[in-house]
């Protein structure tokens, strides 16, 4: 718990002070050489081929990152796992700071510079989008992809569930998937779901715990949270609810205030305001689960 916790401060603290750093370790070009061997290499009706090529993809960099997490356990009084963490988290994470890119899209100058900023917020350039309800969406997918998905993971297996997690993420979403043929993408997202399934669920919860306790619930259960099925859409549904009552609690505050009366028209002319919302609900997501590794980290020195 505890290396989870300095791991994840640490990533996020590196991704602020030194973006450059960042973006220069966070490439994964070894990945798509890796991909375009394996594609070379099997012919069509292979295994590579089908939904279980991906652990194809998978397997290799995965096992040896699993035998040097084994090997340094317990070394050096645990300093070197330790390292080993905040190494392979910081590399999983994002891959670009989720923060600063929202930030670009809140400060660009007019239309169209913000409309190149929402880019680094859509996989695919033709999907951006400036409407409200299109950029919570947008907010939330991209929290549970580079940061929630990598941290929980790491938090369960450690280094190997982290990179488990980016890897098949990038055989999924990335441009790394138009490498693969079609049924092996299929196997990629499928997987991908059921990493992502119980994400999802856990950042439900902590924002019923942040934010407004019964609209989460109502959106949860209206679109198929409550299901196990391995569809990680009630997440932005629940997202588009919780800001629309934040802003709603803001109007509210307007009209309560001095300038009553004006309290939506205060909120409309805001710029961004579901945006803005969507990214704090992120933050106060992230807060809530770092205050429980804390919690369970103060436990543990306790007992």
């Amino acid at each position: 718990m505890s290396t989870t916790l300095i791991a994840t401060v640490v990533a996020l603290v590196l991704g602020h002070l030194v973006p450059s750093l960042a973006a220069s370790v966070r490439a994964y070009g070894w990945y798509g050489d890796w991909l375009r061997w394996l594609d070379g290499r099997f012919e069509e009706g292979s295994p590579w081929h089908g939904r279980w090529g991906i652990v194809l993809a998978l397997a290799p960099p995965l096992l040896l990152l699993a035998l040097f997490q084994f090997a340094l356990e317990g070394t050096m009084f645990g300093l070197a796992s330790l390292v080993l963490g905040i190494a392979v988290l910081f590399y999983a994470w994002g891959p670009r700071d989720l923060d600063i890119d929202v930030e670009a899209v809140l400060n660009a100058p007019d239309t169209a510079s913000r409309r190149a900023a929402a880019m680094s917020l859509w996989s695919e350039p033709e999907a951006v989008s400036l409407d409200g309800a299109a950029l919570v969406d947008a907010v939330f997918r991209n929290a549970l992809r580079r940061w929630f998905g990598v941290l929980f993971w790491f938090l369960v297996f450690g280094p190997f569930g982290a990179l488990l997690y980016r890897l098949t993420e990038l055989a999924a979403y990335s441009p790394l998937a138009r490498i693969l043929p079609h049924d092996t993408v299929l196997g990629a997202r499928t997987l991908l779901s059921a990493l992502e399934w119980p994400v999802a669920q856990l950042m439900t919860l902590a924002l019923a715990i942040v934010g407004n306790f019964d609209t989460v619930l109502a959106a949860w259960r209206d679109n198929g949270g409550a299901s196990f099925r391995l569809d990680t859409g009630f997440l932005t549904a629940i997202g588009r609810a919780s800001v629309r009552a934040e802003l709603s609690e803001e109007a509210g505050d307007y009209a309560d205030g001095p300038e009553a009366g004006e309290g939506e028209a205060a909120v409309a002319l805001g710029e961004l305001p579901e945006l803005r919302d969507a990214m704090s609900l992120v933050w106060r997501v992230l807060l809530a689960w770092l205050a429980v590794l804390a919690l369970f980290v103060i436990a543990g020195y306790v007992n």
